[in-house]
């Protein structure tokens, strides 16, 4: 007789590019045959980056919700909420594992309502801080000290995201969440970076002796672009190599960021580009010499994950769990929040110092490569499955 299969219902809050859509998709193309998967989700907001072609790429056909939304609307919610509740009905999951905040808040207690065995969630980044003013941010606070009893465990991503969740803001006891990493098809941004370098370099017209530095994520004041900007203004002013900077990504600041950028001077030896979203990012990454990120808040950070598998060195605010995904001095530079000065210095640094750049460029790979492949993922979350479905059923 066949073993009746584990049944699992995910739930994200939206298909936009990003490590919550890499991180449902492997998992529900490869859990092993002993899970049958269910993916619904949301469809992305206005200035984001549509990702339904990386679901194609691995055979991945979800279910769309288009009340599914990140912004909270009651009557758009409500639907959401029913339409989560019917699926659940219908499919009679072991497991509901919802994916960020808004999948979170709706599906659990849609799983909650229909006596579903297991409910697990998981913080990719949180709203806990950083994205709202005080009283919002305390809100948020509440709402998912509630939703936690409500769920069997908490996935955090990191170690520090573990215990901002169950110390800083106190949303459950440790004992009730589990750390398991993101995972990555990370081969592509390895296999043929050299090609890949020579390709982006013809196709944005880099030369030869000019350093190119990216910045790749929503154009949205999370990722703080104005501090960015800031700092490539003074890397301008003090720089000897040509310097070529590229925005990578689109959104709501789009305006204020092109307005902040003409106050940057422009020439053969220094020029800012802003490519909107590029969908082979693959390609892309090599042919840069540094790439960046500072933002205000964090959970895993892609990009950054994403650079290393191409062995292109990185710099950072320390947010969220970048100390727990970069090697501080030998595979980039993780400095501290609002530190303007220390992240000036150390991004020209990596632009001045060119044995400094290739030294960091030949460890990035090995350090990410398996450590962060979908596999390990994989494996760490159906031992987790089978751990809660076990203890359920004592």
């Amino acid at each position: 007789m066949e073993k009746r299969k584990i049944k699992v219902l995910r739930i994200i809050n939206r298909f936009n590019i990003g490590g919550p859509t890499y991180n449902a998709t492997f998992l529900t193309r490869f859990l092993s045959d002993e899970f049958e998967t269910i993916l619904v989700g949301g469809y992305p907001e206005e200035g984001e980056a549509d990702s339904l072609h990386i679901l194609k790429e691995y055979g991945v056909e979800p279910m769309l919700i288009e009340e599914l939304k990140r912004q909270p609307n009651f009557r758009s919610d409500r639907i959401a909420y029913k339409k989560l509740k019917d699926i659940i009905v219908e499919f009679q999951p072991d497991i509901v594992h919802t994916h960020a905040a808004k999948a979170g808040a709706l599906g659990r207690k849609a799983a909650h309502a229909c006596n579903v065995p297991v409910i697990i969630h998981t913080f990719h980044g949180h709203v806990l801080h950083s994205y709202f003013g005080m009283v919002k941010s305390k809100l948020f606070q509440f709402i998912e000290r509630n939703l936690a009893k409500k769920s069997t465990r908490i996935i955090a991503i990191s170690e520090l995201q573990k215990k901002e969740l169950s110390e800083t803001f106190s949303i459950c006891k440790n004992e009730k969440i589990s750390v398991v990493p993101l995972g990555f098809d990370l081969l592509k941004f390895h296999e043929n970076a050299e090609k890949n370098r020579v390709t982006t370099r013809n196709q944005f017209g880099i030369q030869d002796d000019e350093i190119a530095v990216a910045i790749i994520g929503r154009l949205a004041p999370i990722k703080d672009h104005a501090f960015f900007i800031d700092v490539i203004a003074e890397i301008e002013q003090q720089t000897t190599k040509k310097v070529k900077v590229f925005i990578v990504g689109d959104g709501e600041e789009r305006e204020s960021i092109e307005k902040r950028l003409k106050q940057i001077e422009s020439s053969d030896r220094f020029s800012v580009v802003m490519t909107s979203w590029i969908r082979d990012i693959a390609t892309f990454n090599p042919g840069m010499d540094v790439i960046c990120l500072t933002s205000k808040n964090e959970g895993t950070p892609v990009s950054l994950i994403e650079a290393q598998a191409c062995n292109v060195p990185v710099i950072s605010t320390d947010v969220g769990g970048v100390k727990d995904i970069v090697l501080q001095n030998e595979t980039g530079f993780i400095v501290t929040k609002d530190a303007k000065l220390e992240y000036t210095e150390k991004l020209l640094e990596l632009i001045e110092n060119d044995s400094l750049r290739k030294s960091m460029s030949v460890k990035g790979w090995e350090f990410v490569k398996e450590r962060f492949h979908y596999s390990t993922l994989v494996k760490n979350i159906e031992s987790l499955y089978k751990e809660l479905l076990l203890s359920k059923q004592r």
